[in-house]
């Protein structure tokens, strides 16, 4: 089958296309043959080198997939050759074939055709546990989000509107980013490249702390993100684009209940990975049937430029997801 790998650690020039043998499956899982595969900064972070593959996990990137089921493991039960999928794996997607566990795989929503549905798993995944279950949104409440027109973003402000009423405040840098954010249910964008962005968060606030915030930058970030806080807000850590090591007032943490949250999907059991598909089939694929809430693909290429992809998201052009077209 033909697929793309990393040869090497680096830019986005190590990508390669290459022949690989189709993979095969254990008992609880299924071989898709893959139309479409979702682009996303895991991906570029392993191609770094600093984002492995767990142990016994391929090397090919990509964690999030759509296409048709062409086989099923002994155990497999809820499926069958010939269904049409999108799912959450833990590598393999940039191939024309990936093993899929049969636990993360979802029904592609009324619809949707097969580059809009393998947008899905890997934001629909991250956005569902950083808010409900990291950050504990509830109804009502406010929440801010960091880099708001990101894949991960866009789907956060959808489910916090849709599923909570919450108050929804953004950020993203530029004006046609911000507009997109609004267009998608955000209260208020705000510009992060400015240096009184937590002032200006207050004041689309009410002048109030928010209650929750997703953030994947850290380093300098955090000590303002706390200070940004109501009392008993969480602060959920998606990564670390800004610096690994940030300074922080234990006792000002202590005093004002706040929380800080780490969270992370690719490394978690099969049977958590299991439980958020339900959540997600019962809560949010309601909403993407209906049109309530969507994920837009910003752009899509051919599986053997996976290189130019990857160029675009680190330039960090897109406003919602990149797909690689497979077929």
């Amino acid at each position: 089958m033909r697929a793309v790998v990393c040869e090497g650690f680096g830019d986005p020039s190590v990508l390669r296309a290459v022949e690989r043998p189709v993979p095969g499956i254990g008992a609880g899982e299924v071989l898709v043959r893959v139309a479409a595969a979702g682009v996303n900064r895991p991906d570029a972070t392993q191609r770094l080198g600093l984002y492995p593959p767990p142990p016994g996990v391929t090397d090919i990137p990509g964690l999030d997939i759509a296409g048709e089921i062409v086989a099923c493991g002994a155990e497999v039960g809820a499926w069958r050759a010939g269904d049409v999928v999108c799912a959450l794996i833990p590598g393999g997607g940039y191939a024309e074939y990936a093993a899929a566990p049969a636990a993360t795989c979802l029904p592609v929503p009324a619809g949707l055709e097969m580059r809009s549905a393998a947008a899905l798993p890997e934001v629909c995944f991250t956005a569902w546990t950083k808010l409900m279950e990291a950050g504990r949104l509830w109804f009502g409440e406010s929440v801010l989000i960091q880099g708001g027109t990101s894949g991960v973003g866009l789907a956060a402000i959808q489910m916090a509107r849709a599923l909570r009423g919450a108050r929804v405040i953004v950020t993203a840098s530029t004006a046609e980013k911000r507009a997109q954010a609004e267009a998608f249910g955000a209260d208020a964008a705000i510009d992060y490249r400015v240096d009184d962005w937590p002032d200006q968060v207050r004041k689309a606030n009410a002048g109030l702390g928010v209650d929750v915030i997703l953030d994947a930058q850290g380093g300098d970030y955090v000590p303002r993100e706390l200070a940004l806080l109501s009392e008993g807000g969480r602060l959920v850590l998606l990564g670390a684009h800004r610096g690994v090591e940030s300074t922080i007032n234990v006792r000002d943490l202590i005093r004002r209940r706040l929380s800080i949250v780490g969270s992370v999907i690719r490394s978690r059991t099969l049977a958590e990975k299991r439980a958020i598909a339900k959540s997600l089939v019962e809560n949010v694929w309601p909403l993407l049937a209906k049109g309530v809430m969507r994920i837009p693909v910003h752009a899509t290429f051919p599986l053997e430029r996976a290189e130019d992809a990857h160029w675009m998201l680190e330039r960090n052009e897109q406003a919602g997801k990149i797909v690689l077209d497979v077929r």
